[in-house]
């Protein structure tokens, strides 16, 4: 998955569990930026009694680097506050929620939304901004539209915010590429699948109906660009920003004898973090992923070497013998994927993609690039940049770009010719995918803000 359970520990630890990240030129506010951030994977809608909610234990940030070292310029705090309004119910709720103070609604949460520049200037941007409850069903949480609505809250100056519940936006096929890289469309080729007589299936999408939790923010482009620039010039390089979102916990934690709560102390310590999709959990091998998560993306030269020589671009030939005999010969070459490094690691320099760049330095760093000046596209293409989208990934992140296709048809060699013309990529390169859409139904998303879809609710989904 994007991000869901990518490494041993923080899969222990769901509540700090950053799942995907987006970020984009609002298509309905273009002179603003939308960025989400997913945390609390894999939430299925019957979670009662006690329903998901954000830690207040945790620091949830989303950072900017408009300067390209990696480091963040300006950060975006999420600190939240769990109240309980009846302490003699077992109850989520006692009556229908029908609106953000109901008497009915008997624990619910507040957040602090704090804006925070390198330089040290601080602002918090908005106090006690209420989350909406989770979607329970259609007694408990009868019109959820208007609940998450009202949950929008405006912060001045073209800003909104919002924190809850919401539909999982992201699609794989995670049961099939997780069972030995296997790819349902495909599978007849598989080398395991064709020993069992295996034949080509469509893909199945793996968090269908699963909710997760969003902290959505949208800005004014001039709030996160470097000396404030605002401008239609792709290839200015202030027209570039990185982002990344992080999740951190106190350094210590001491559970109270007797009382089953605990308290905790201490710096705040990085347990989570998430730039690109599927970083950590395709490129980092399980002995690192750990350590991944606990530095800035400044120390991603540690990790360089992974993104260069991917074990995944070792194994399709190995898994599909006979079909990817031009990518086999580039891995045994020993020769580093110049291609990925620039996707994932430094952005994509001037004059590789024509009428196009998001290239932040040399500074190998795991972030989102987003350039600020290509505007959003009236028909978007899933497969963004490599379908001649540049408004998609890998220029930042929409709700619906199909990330897992993108990514394994360039781990497959499909745009090493970028940088390497002498490359002819295989046929198959440009057809893998896990045969999953964002144009299947269960795949809900808004034309406004926050994007991502109405959660499901408990009571017409209750298994997952």
């Amino acid at each position: 998955m994007s991000s869901h359970r990518e490494a041993p520990e923080i899969a222990k630890d769901p509540v700090a569990d950053s799942t995907d990240l987006y970020a984009f030129v609002s298509p309905d506010a273009c002179d603003t930026v939308t960025l989400i951030a997913n945390y609390i994977p894999l939430q299925s809608p019957a979670g009662g009694p006690n329903f998901y909610e954000f830690g207040d234990d945790v620091l949830y940030e989303i950072h900017i680097d408009n300067d390209g070292d990696g480091r963040a310029d300006i950060t975006y705090q999420f600190r939240f506050t769990t109240h309980l309004r009846n302490h003699n119910t077992f109850l989520y709720n006692t009556g229908p929620i029908t609106s953000l103070n109901s008497p009915n609604w008997n624990r619910f949460q507040t957040y602090t939304v704090t804006r925070v520049e390198a330089g040290g200037r601080t602002t918090v941007l908005g106090r006690d901004l209420t989350c909406p409850p989770c979607n329970i069903g259609p007694l408990s949480t009868p019109d959820y539209p208007s609940l998450a609505k009202a949950a929008v809250h405006s912060l001045g100056e073209e800003r909104k915010v919002f924190a809850g519940q919401r539909a999982e936006g992201f699609y794989v096929d995670l049961g099939s590429i997780f069972d030995l890289g296997n790819l349902r469309p495909f599978q007849e080729l598989q080398v395991f699948a064709k020993a069992m007589h295996f034949q080509s299936a469509p893909g199945v999408d793996s968090t269908e109906e699963l909710n997760v939790h969003s902290l959505a923010l949208q800005v004014p482009i001039h709030e996160l660009t470097r000396g404030r620039w605002s401008g239609t010039d792709v290839d200015d390089p202030r027209a570039v920003i990185g982002v990344w979102t992080s999740a951190s916990r106190r350094a210590a934690r001491v559970i109270e004898h007797g009382r089953g709560m605990d308290a905790q102390s201490g710096p705040f310590v990085q347990v989570s973090r998430l730039g690109n999709p599927l970083f950590n959990e395709v490129i980092v091998p399980m002995a690192r992923k750990d350590e991944w998560n606990a530095v800035p993306p400044a120390d991603d030269k540690r990790f360089a070497g992974y993104v260069a020589k991917p074990e995944l671009a070792g194994l399709l030939p190995v898994l599909y013998p006979g079909v990817f005999p031009n990518l086999e010969a580039l891995d045994k070459s020993g020769k580093p994927r110049a291609d990925l490094l620039a996707i994932l690691l430094t952005g994509i320099p001037k004059g590789i993609v024509s009428g196009f760049q998001n290239f932040t330095g040399t500074i190998e760093a795991d972030m989102l690039r987003l350039n600020v000046a290509v505007p959003p596209t009236g028909k978007p293409n899933i497969l963004g940049l490599v379908a001649g989208d540049a408004a998609g990934f890998p220029n930042g992140r929409r709700v619906f770009d199909d990330v897992v296709t993108v990514e394994l048809r360039a781990i497959a060699g499909l745009t090493f010719p970028l940088v390497d013309k002498t490359f002819t990529p295989d046929g198959a390169a440009g057809q893998i995918t896990d045969g999953l859409d964002s144009t299947a139904p269960e795949n809900p998303y808004l034309e406004t803000f926050p994007y991502l879809g109405v959660p499901y609710d408990g009571y017409h989904h209750p298994a997952s």
